[in-house]
């Protein structure tokens, strides 16, 4: 799930995360490298729980919160059926893998809400009520605003460029 807030003279607060435990990607670092996962994490392909990475590759990932609460398992669930039922696409446990060549077609879907502040309290009121909320945020010794080390990271890359390994490199060229 992702959200964009603008901001009148900065970075916009970026929110992007999985509304699993942990993103799937991280699992599948594990997998790679041979290492287990914490428990909480994942299920088996028989829906038991596993600290093997590779069986939760095989099986599913666990909600957010799914230890202390069923919140996350709701909240996924809201945003699982706004991108799936409401436009007829696949669920996440028909749809084949990202990570996968093989049947790479899974028929996801995506669904933007676009909100027009001028269509409600006003564009000039959303921007002052954001800078409100922000300034409270940096009240708080060590806050990171969401999205403002990805913009600096971006900024960055834009000025200096991208190191890739080399590894990484041939690999591409090789295909």
């Amino acid at each position: 799930m992702a959200a964009a807030f603008p901001r009148a003279q900065a970075d916009p607060l970026l929110i992007d995360l999985s509304l699993s435990e942990v993103a799937r990607g991280k699992v599948m670092v594990a997998a790679k490298a041979g290492r287990p996962i914490p428990a909480g994490w994942a299920l088996d392909a028989q829906g038991r729980p596993t600290t093997d990475a590779n069986a939760a590759l095989e099986g599913s990932m666990l909600p957010m919160g799914a230890a202390t609460s069923p919140k996350g398992a709701m909240l996924a669930l809201v945003v699982e059926l706004l991108v799936t039922a409401v436009i007829g696409a696949n669920f996440g446990f028909e749809a084949s893998s990202f990570f996968v060549d093989e049947g790479n077609r899974p028929g996801l879907g995506q669904v933007f809400i676009v909100i027009d502040p001028d269509a409600l309290a006003g564009r000039a009121s959303y921007l002052e009520r954001v800078e409100v909320l922000v300034a409270e945020m940096l009240r708080d010794e060590g806050v990171r605003l969401p999205g403002a080390r990805r913009e600096a990271l971006l900024r960055q890359a834009e000025r200096d460029g991208v190191d890739v390994a080399d590894a990484l490199l041939q690999s591409w060229h090789a295909h």
